[in-house]
């Protein structure tokens, strides 16, 4: 396991662009047998998250992305998933336990757990053939598009969990998302102005965005959230004034 500062190579160098907008923070490299697996922390504007990359003996690449939160869960999968590859035994020379062609299963799954973070699904599989053990980690995404997937080798596991302990520990468990769902827009109509409300949520926190649509002309201004309480006490204070001035100038009024 090595580190950025221990000389591993930038993403630019492995061949990769990075997005504009985005900061890498931190990276460890593993070698697994043949494979290396490169394991990223990044932020852009929506939080933080994991970029894991594997690298085979050919070049072949493939990635997932996962949320803070997301690693720590698959962190803790992984320490159960080590346990159940431990049982199963090694050799005395240190190397897996050979498979028992009448117990292995028929689709070679020895344990499997699923993940899900908004719109996408993680399937994990720890599975068995005639060439080892191996945890298949695959990733959906619920509007469509390529899946994408990555094999640890069994012997690796707590290895990889402990690198990505070592990333969460540093940098922590929290995306910078809101936790709960947040409220659904609303709209109102005014003579002949449409306005929206919508509630959003960036990398600075959730903030509300009022449209005025009036023919094929739009504007908008946002209003982060910590301002929505003061926002509302002027307008009443508007509203209270207005009913005042209303009162008073309603026949009979003083």
């Amino acid at each position: 396991m090595s580190d950025r500062d221990s000389g591993d190579e930038h993403p630019a160098q492995r061949g990769q662009m990075v997005p504009q907008g985005e900061q890498e923070l931190a990276t460890k490299m593993l070698q697994i047998q043949s494979k290396r697996f490169y394991l990223d922390v990044k932020q852009n504007r929506r939080g933080r998250f994991i970029k894991v990359a594997e690298v085979g003996a050919a070049g072949r690449k493939s990635r997932l992305l996962l949320a803070m939160s997301t690693a720590a869960e698959f962190r803790d999968h992984l320490t159960s998933f080590s346990e159940l590859y431990a049982s199963l035994g090694l050799t005395e020379n240190g190397f897996e336990s050979p498979p028992n062609p009448d117990n292995l299963p028929e689709d070679g799954k020895l344990k499997s757990e699923v993940m899900v973070k908004d719109n996408r699904r993680y399937y994990l599989d720890l599975k068995e053939n005639s060439r080892g053990r191996f945890l298949r980690v695959s990733q959906t995404i619920a509007r469509g598009g390529p899946r994408s997937q990555i094999a640890i080798p069994a012997q690796g596991m707590i290895e990889f969990r402990d690198a990505l302990t070592d990333l969460l520990e540093e940098f922590g468990t929290d995306d910078g998302e809101f936790k709960g769902e947040l409220p659904e827009g609303q709209h109102m109509r005014v003579e002949n102005k449409n306005f929206y409300f919508d509630i959003g949520q960036n990398s600075r926190g959730i903030y509300m965005r009022i449209s005025e649509v009036k023919s094929n002309l739009r504007t908008a201004i946002t209003i982060p959230e910590k301002s929505w309480s003061r926002f509302r006490d002027i307008f009443a204070d508007y509203v209270d004034k207005m009913k005042e001035l209303s009162d008073k100038s309603a026949p009979g009024g003083k």
